[in-house]
């Protein structure tokens, strides 16, 4: 399904600030200290103060919320708050919420954030050790009693068929991965700042599911982070040139489930990721051959793939 006409969010918001902690394997404070060092941060860095915050956004499994964190950073009355369904794939969703709330005046300057100790606290990769009564955990009663209990796992699924379809050997995504961490290692706040990753070490990184192996997996670490979203007129006066926001979407495919949507007729893309980039597209009045920068979530190497691929960067099996 399409929309039949653009939003109207584009160009009346902007980004005029963007805070973060260290990124570190112990951080040695809680998650709702990390949260606000990161709000804070990215105040200071747009040149306003918690009093001028009146909205904030952030996505759930975070421990921390926007009540809880706007009341420790100082920031008085909200008049708008949300939270994001899902996990890392919501963080952008959270500026398309902030966005909003600012195009259409429930709020004027809106923080988006996010505070985890994924490291040294939580540990995602070691899988689900127990479940809640809902209607999600009851769907993943279908893939856990067969040893599908980590995120890892549930991607290995598509990632298998993905390479079976097109003829390719796991190697493939080794290519991913040290992209990705070229770019990265250039970044003086990044874990590994530089330290580039060879297809040799790839290749000799350990199985965690196969085709997956350790480094086509994230990294959990501990951090936070933290964005400013204001009206582009009001950005314009801070301390920073804005990057406004010209498009922002979300979106779910049919038949999907939280990285277990085994029971599609296919799994070699990400339906949703094509949901998204339907509306991106119609609505920035932009397309593939319009872009020059593309960061997209790397949570897995095969998902970054199905990624290009939805986007129309490329072909199906052609990432």
């Amino acid at each position: 399904m399409s929309p039949r006409r653009a939003d109207g969010i584009g160009g009346r918001a902007a980004v005029a600030g963007i805070g973060a902690t260290e990124f570190s394997k112990d951080s040695g404070r809680s998650e709702l200290r990390l949260a606000v060092e990161a709000v804070r941060a990215a105040l200071d860095d747009a040149g306003l103060a918690p009093s001028d915050v009146d909205g904030m956004v952030t996505f759930t499994m975070d421990t921390s919320p926007e009540i809880t964190v706007a009341q420790a950073a100082g920031v008085g009355e909200l008049s708008f708050f949300s939270r994001v369904h899902y996990g890392g794939g919501a963080a952008c969703a959270t500026v398309q919420q902030a966005a909003m709330a600012v195009a259409t005046g429930a709020a004027e300057v809106v923080v988006c954030y996010r505070a985890f100790n994924e490291r040294s606290g939580r540990r995602f990769g070691s899988g689900v050790l127990s479940r809640e009564p809902t209607a999600e955990g009851a769907a993943l009663g279908w893939v856990l009693p067969f040893g599908l209990l980590t995120p890892a796992a549930w991607v290995a699924m598509a990632a298998q068929r993905y390479l079976y379809a097109y003829g390719l050997t796991p190697e493939v995504f080794g290519h991913v991965a040290v992209t990705d961490r070229a770019y990265a290692a250039t970044n003086p706040a990044a874990y590994f700042h530089g330290r580039p990753l060879t297809l040799a070490e790839h290749a000799a990184s350990r199985w965690i599911v196969e085709p997956l192996r350790l480094l086509d997996c994230c990294q959990e670490t501990d951090g936070g982070q933290a964005l400013v979203v204001t009206s582009a007129e009001r950005a314009r006066d801070l301390r920073h040139p804005p990057a406004v926001v010209t498009a922002a979407a979300q979106g779910a495919g049919r038949a999907q489930e939280q990285m277990t949507s085994f029971y599609r007729d296919g799994l070699t893309g990400l339906p949703e990721a094509g949901v998204v980039a339907r509306r991106l597209w119609r609505s920035a009045g932009l397309g593939p051959a319009g872009i020059d920068v593309a960061i997209l979530y790397d949570h897995f190497t095969p998902f970054v793939l199905m990624q290009l691929e939805e986007f129309g960067f490329c072909g199906r099996g052609e990432g």
